[in-house]
C-alpha cells in the first residue's frame, strides 16, 4: 500500500491509477527519496516532476532527471530493470534506504544546475575542455556527474553523518572502473572527486548544501579534471 505522504507528490505527474498501481519496489525507493524530494520542491522551490515508468527500456538507469519545458523530471525506471537490483546488491537490506537517498540527492543537483542555467558551465577560470566535440561531451558530462556525486555526500553529511562512511564507500565502489553500471567509465568516472570526499569533515557545514558540493568540485577542476 503506498504512504499517504507519497501520494501528493505523484499527482504532479501520475495519473491516480498509475500512483495506485506502484509496485513495492517503486514504494520503497520513493519513501527513500521523500526527504530529498521534499527539501528540493519546499525549500529550493525548484519545478519537479515525479513520473514512473511502466517499463524501462534498456539502458535506463533506475532514477533519473531530466529537463523539459523549464521543469525537471524525475524519471524513475525500476520495473523490468536488472540495474535496480545490481547497484544495491552488494547493500545490507537495512541500509539500502541511505544509498537510494544518496541518489535522489544526485539527481536532484543535477536539477538544481539546469534550473541555475549552469549545466555544463564551469566556474570562472576553468576551461571546458578541447579537442573533438566527444571528447568536450564526455568531459563536461564526467564534471557534472563529479558535482552531483559531491551534492549527495554533503547531502548525507549533513542527514545522516553516523553513515557517511558506509555512503562514500558504497559510491566508490559503483564508480569503479570495473563496477561501472551506467553509460560509460568515461563519462561517468567520478573517483577524482569522491577521492576528495573520503570523510565528510571535508564539507563545511557552515555553508548552504550545493556551496558546500561546489568547493570540493573547484578543487577536482584545479586539479586537472
Amino acid at each position: 500500500m503506498i504512504k499517504r505522504t507519497l501520494i501528493p507528490l505523484l499527482m504532479l505527474s501520475c495519473s491516480p491509477a498509475l500512483a495506485a498501481e506502484l509496485t513495492s519496489m517503486e514504494t520503497r525507493w520513493l519513501t527513500a527519496g521523500l526527504s530529498v524530494i521534499n527539501y528540493a520542491k519546499h525549500d529550493l522551490k525548484l519545478p519537479v516532476d515525479i513520473t514512473v515508468q511502466p517499463q524501462a527500456r534498456a539502458n535506463d538507469v533506475p532514477v533519473a532527471v531530466g529537463y523539459q519545458d523549464g521543469r525537471c523530471k524525475l524519471v524513475l525506471s525500476l520495473r523490468g530493470n536488472p540495474q535496480a537490483e545490481d547497484i544495491l546488491g552488494s547493500v545490507p537490506e537495512a541500509r539500502r534506504p541511505l544509498m537510494i537517498e544518496a541518489m535522489f540527492a544526485h539527481e536532484i543537483a543535477h536539477c538544481w544546475r539546469y534550473a541555475q542555467g549552469a549545466w555544463h558551465q564551469t566556474p570562472s577560470g576553468f576551461a571546458q575542455g578541447g579537442g573533438a566535440q566527444p571528447a568536450q561531451s564526455l568531459q563536461q558530462t564526467r564534471r557534472e556527474e563529479g558535482f552531483a556525486d559531491l551534492v549527495a555526500l554533503a547531502w548525507t553529511q549533513q542527514r545522516h553523518p553516523e553513515h557517511y562512511s558506509d555512503v562514500a564507500a558504497w559510491m566508490r565502489q559503483v564508480r569503479a572502473p570495473a563496477a561501472a553500471a551506467v553509460a560509460s567509465v568515461e563519462s561517468h568516472g567520478t573517483m577524482a572527486w569522491l577521492q576528495l570526499a573520503r570523510t565528510g569533515d571535508v564539507f563545511n557545514s557552515r555553508l548552504p548544501l550545493f556551496e558546500q558540493a561546489g568547493s570540493l568540485w573547484r578543487k577536482g577542476l584545479a586539479n586537472g579534471e
